[in-house]
């Protein structure tokens, strides 16, 4: 799978508004037949930044991701919120889900 981290870090004043701002990105990403998991979550430090923890199928869900409409759109649209180029970390890992963290393992969790 196609595994992406990236950063968001968003103008103040559309901090609080960020989930709505993106929710059609994220409703319309969380559609396509290759997208595993497309999840944000905010920091606990810094109340203006963002992380998306995304995941795609293959080469070709991630490339049909970029290339869809919905992410054309997103290339307008979000910037003016942004008050920074967001940063990206992106790689291919050699499974299609989450693993267990065995080191804190859960008692009877199966």
């Amino acid at each position: 799978m196609i595994f992406i981290t990236a950063k968001f870090r968003v103008r103040p004043e559309d901090a609080d508004r960020w989930p709505q701002i993106a929710a059609d990105f994220t409703a319309a990403t969380r559609a396509e037949p290759g997208c595993l998991w497309f999840d944000w979550s905010r920091s606990l430090d810094d109340p203006t930044e963002y992380v998306l923890v995304e995941a795609f199928r293959d080469d070709e869900a991630g490339a049909a991701h970029v290339q869809s409409e919905h992410f054309r759109t997103a290339r307008r649209t979000l910037p003016p919120h942004l008050a920074e180029t967001p940063r990206i970390v992106n790689t291919t890992v050699p499974q299609q889900d989450w693993s267990r963290l065995g080191e804190m393992a859960v008692p009877g969790d199966a």
